[in-house]
């Protein structure tokens, strides 16, 4: 399955708060090497990781953080020109589940959505396509 991904600069326009996104990331590893990069002082780095957009987020310290990307281990993650270390450079909205129109589906009719998906149906009674099955 091909998808056509179109990246956002954080510039220019933020998500909508609570939205799942796929966010570039850049830094240098390890963050305190000030040394020119190679494999003793660290190295840049730009990739992509999943995380959510809020405008309001508290850190586990109190810390109020405003316009912001968390990811799966409540890292906190500023848009580009904010103070970071690792600061977000663009996001894109991540696709729905396969066969689906929603990014989450909770409790018993997750393993529901997730056979229809497999014998070929859409969560909404439509089909994914002959013989598709995607794992």
């Amino acid at each position: 399955m091909d998808a056509v991904v179109e990246w956002v600069d954080v510039r220019d326009r933020l998500p909508k708060s609570g939205t799942p996104v796929a966010a570039a990331v850049v830094g240098r590893y390890p963050p305190d090497s000030e040394a020119e990069p190679d494999e003793v002082n660290g190295q840049d780095f730009w990739l992509v990781l999943p995380m959510y957009f809020t405008t309001l987020h508290f850190g586990e310290d109190g810390t109020e953080h405003h316009d912001c990307f968390v990811d799966s281990d409540r890292v906190v993650r500023l848009p580009y020109g904010r103070p970071c270390d690792e600061p977000v450079t663009h996001w894109a909205a991540l696709p729905a589940l396969p066969g689906a129109t929603v990014h989450q589906v909770l409790g018993e009719g997750a393993r529901t959505a997730l056979e229809k998906v497999w014998d070929g149906e859409t969560t909404d009674g439509g089909t994914t396509g002959e013989g598709t099955t995607e794992r």
